[in-house]
């Protein structure tokens, strides 16, 4: 594993301060950093102990308006008929059920572009208020209930759920430094080699990718605290 990948989420040198440290790259319109993230909870819950996870953004679409395109729109420009994508997208929603997930994508009218969704979930950490309780709260919106989670009162309404001040949620959306912040994270990210998500880095020492079954993921981790260190990717696969 490169060293520039190692320390993307690097916290100045300070000692951690859990026995278990998990950083996730994920963007929240990514029906599998959904499982991964459903995969992830029931991992940390498996092994129990303390645990740290830190939310780091990435955008799949970064050149998206800021008001998102129309979901047919998107989906023939990106992949041509949508109507080839319907058996993939009901084998996934198979495989969400699997983990709690009731995709519903025939609710989904827009994509929409994540980059404030990435900012207030930046504030949250700030606030103390869970990353990933909010990440549910947006990835379950996105996914079960086709909220426009690109739109500022969908976001401030669903990240207040969780203790956020509006005041605070605005100011946030309307402050650049917010985004240059979260620009310039992506922006270590990308440099560090990861160009697809969901990724995992446990205890900045094994990155896995792709949306790994809990089992792999608790065998990471005990590799991760316990075990020999591979210097490969756990898995080819990238979503």
């Amino acid at each position: 594993m490169s060293q520039s990948v190692s320390n993307i989420a690097g916290h100045d040198g300070k000692p951690l301060q859990a026995a278990l440290q998990v950083d996730i790259i994920a963007d929240l319109v990514c029906p599998w950093c959904y499982l991964g993230k459903r995969r992830l909870d029931d991992a940390l819950l498996a092994v129990g102990g303390p645990s740290l996870v830190s939310w780091y953004p990435f955008q799949l679409n970064p050149a998206m308006p800021l008001a998102g395109m129309d979901i047919e729109e998107y989906l023939a420009s990106k992949f041509g008929d949508p109507e080839e994508l319907r058996p993939a997208l009901d084998k996934l929603a198979e495989v969400g059920k699997s983990e709690g997930i009731n995709f519903n994508f025939d609710k989904v009218s827009r994509i929409p572009n994540t980059l404030n969704a990435h900012r207030v979930m930046k504030l949250a950490e700030t606030e103390r208020v869970s990353a990933a309780d909010m990440a549910e709260e947006f990835l379950r919106g996105f996914f079960e209930s086709g909220l426009d989670i690109g739109d500022r009162d969908v976001l401030s309404e669903l990240a207040m759920r969780h203790g956020l001040e509006y005041k605070d949620i605005s100011k946030t959306l309307d402050d650049d430094l917010s985004l240059r912040a979260v620009l310039s994270q992506e922006a270590k990210v990308r440099q560090g080699g990861v160009s697809g998500v969901p990724n995992f880095l446990v205890n900045r020492r094994l990155f896995l990718v792709g949306a790994q079954i809990t089992p792999a993921l608790v065998n990471a981790f005990d590799r991760a605290m316990f075990g020999e260190i591979s210097e490969s990717l756990v898995s080819p696969t990238v979503h």
